[in-house]
């Protein structure tokens, strides 16, 4: 049996300078945008996290100095129909926010079982596509985060 998911995960927005932002379909979900999310396993950092997701779902493999750590976190309730895959009684998952700069948008090897496609949009089309609130307000916060560099 598999263990169960940690309540603990990143969301990680990758981006060019231009802002134009990656979105990945969720497989088992179409319809679904969203960055790179994934759960923290066994006692990672949120930035090992980020970078092992990041590698996962797209292929990208890029060192730890290339990641924005946000210090944000979002905390919000699982949805229902995922809430199997951790412990009886979890119901809420706490989330640290990233962001990644390339520069320009690549082509990624997404993970088949994960997603069913992906692609660059601008950041606020990006923005609206997202399924989940803290993914959208993430890209929306990007352009003042790249600003200030954070």
């Amino acid at each position: 049996m598999t263990a169960p998911k940690q309540p603990v995960s990143v969301l990680v927005v990758i981006h060019t300078p231009e802002l134009d932002v990656l979105l990945l379909e969720r497989a088992a979900h179409p319809g679904y945008w969203q960055s790179v999310t994934g759960s923290r396993e066994t006692d990672e950092s949120p930035e090992i996290t980020a970078q092992r997701e990041v590698f996962e779902e797209t292929g990208i493999s890029l060192p730890l100095a290339s990641y924005r750590n946000w210090s944000l976190t979002n905390t919000y309730e699982i949805f229902q129909q995922w809430r199997h895959r951790y412990a009886p009684g979890v119901t809420s998952n706490v989330e640290h926010v990233f962001s990644l700069c390339l520069p320009k948008p690549a082509a990624i090897t997404a993970s088949p079982s994960e997603h069913r496609a992906w692609q660059w949009f601008p950041w606020q089309e990006a923005a609206t596509l997202c399924f989940s609130w803290s993914n959208r307000d993430a890209i929306l916060m990007l352009p003042e985060r790249v600003q200030q560099g954070t």
